[in-house]
């Protein structure tokens, strides 16, 4: 994938929560459409007093210039996605007219329009980096969370409402994965920008999906906050009767908001694979949810964090302040990811504030959530590590007593009797001995 391709598939992600920005190659596209519209409403090139004529340079359109003029532009739109408003008003772009026909650029669109005051790194590395960064993120999250899932599953006894809770919500972390490798796969597999403006079922479903994984996700996050708050509030909860309700709200309301989102592209619009979103009343219908549980799920987390306080300062519970403190910070932690806080940091910030950190944030460490998720729910638990610790005990002793039968009893072991078998005759034999003992022992009456 090329460095365009990449910078694309980074401003697309990140345009799932908060922009409205037009993807890179589509800007070129645009602007290229709009040159050649100039051209062919204004071509002076039979006119001898212009010796460069118009000049479409695949980022810029240049128009025509006399011998010897000096023509400057601004860094095109494309750039301005990349870098904060004041730094993008400051970057010029120049190029001679000369009787060869027009210059190279000086400075380089990239000296001139990404290159920021101390930073010396390139800026398709600095790209690439991230796509690298979100990749191996979303890679350990699908293998941890489908391990995870695996252990929940298989052990019945690890079976309640609290961890199906945490099931779907690893679930939809799974399938937030998935959908950004099939974006990825699908829409910027080829180097050119055809999706931008071709109507096809494949690009709007790949769309459709991906937005439904997103805003699946944020909604079991705000689940897992709304479950732990009712918790904490209720002293009498009828968990199972809830979790249907759950069950609605975390896949039925992004099913209706996508839904909506969809029926509104079709009618009002319907450009390219609806990778863009230059309607903001239509992307809103996306864009709302997320932000409404974003923002209700911080003030259940501070609502959480003070019933935490006032349980931890009771003084029905024994130990010193600082262990006090202590356990509250690390309650505060491990909220943190499960709630899904962090996206507070931009989620209300202005579209041009640090975009560079944003996407690192949003998207580099953002794809590690559910790999954080599951280490702290599934991994870390006490619950499941002392159902693991059982198994494997339990799968140890039997396995030793079928090796020692084996070898002492080999009439036993060629019979086809398992060890569970095995050991159950044992015991029936060691009682009927013990109570022939203890028959031989009494004295007759």
């Amino acid at each position: 994938m090329s460095a365009a391709n990449i910078i694309l598939t980074l401003l697309l992600l990140s345009n799932s929560v908060s922009s409205q920005q037009v993807p890179s190659n589509c800007v070129i596209k645009r602007e290229q459409e709009k040159c050649m519209e100039m051209m062919a409403s204004d071509d002076p090139g039979n006119d001898p007093e212009f010796g460069c004529p118009w000049f479409w340079d695949n980022l810029t359109c240049w128009q025509p210039a006399r011998m010897g003029e000096v023509v400057e532009v601004n860094c095109p739109e494309l750039f301005s996605q990349f870098m904060s408003e004041e730094d993008f008003e400051l970057g010029k772009v120049s190029r001679n007219c000369t009787e060869f026909g027009w210059s190279e650029a000086f400075p380089h669109y990239i000296d001139a329009c990404l290159y920021e005051e101390g930073n010396s790194s390139h800026p398709d590395m600095y790209y690439v980096s991230v796509k690298a960064l979100y990749t191996v993120g979303y890679s350990t999250s699908l293998v941890s969370l489908t391990t995870a899932m695996v252990i929940l599953c298989r052990f019945r006894k690890l079976h309640c409402t609290r961890n199906f809770i945490h099931m779907n919500l690893f679930v939809s972390f799974i399938l937030r994965a998935i959908s950004v490798f099939i974006k990825d796969g699908v829409l910027y597999a080829t180097e050119d920008s055809e999706h931008c403006f071709i109507h096809t079922l494949e690009c709007r479903a790949v769309m459709i999906f991906f937005h439904y994984c997103v805003l699946s996700n944020y909604f079991w996050l705000f689940i897992e906050g709304l479950y732990l708050f009712t918790l904490l509030v209720e002293t009498f909860f009828p968990e199972k009767r809830y979790f249907y309700w759950y069950i609605i709200i975390g896949w039925g309301t992004p099913t209706v908001c996508v839904t909506i989102w969809a029926v509104l592209r079709l009618h009002f619009d319907d450009i390219g694979c609806w990778d863009m979103n230059d309607n903001a009343a239509i992307w809103w219908v996306i864009k709302g949810p997320v932000l409404a549980s974003i923002m209700i799920n911080f003030v259940l987390f501070i609502g959480i964090i003070v019933i935490l306080v006032q349980k931890l300062q009771s003084p029905d519970i024994g130990g010193n302040e600082s262990s006090i403190y202590l356990r509250l910070a690390r309650s505060t932690l491990l909220l943190i990811p499960l709630f899904g806080i962090h996206y507070t940091v931009f989620a209300f910030s202005p579209e041009n504030f640090s975009k560079r950190e944003r996407l690192v944030f949003e998207l580099g460490l953002g794809s590690f959530q559910g790999f954080v998720v599951a280490v702290l729910y599934c991994f870390l638990n006490g619950e499941v590590q002392s159902e693991i610790k059982r198994k494997w005990r339990s799968w140890t002793v039997n396995r030793y007593f079928a090796v020692d039968l084996k070898h002492r009893h080999p009439s036993l072991a060629s019979s086809g009797v398992n060890g569970g078998t095995q050991l159950s005759i044992l015991s029936k034999s060691s009682s009927q001995i013990r109570m022939s003992s203890l028959q031989a022992e009494t004295p007759a009456t």
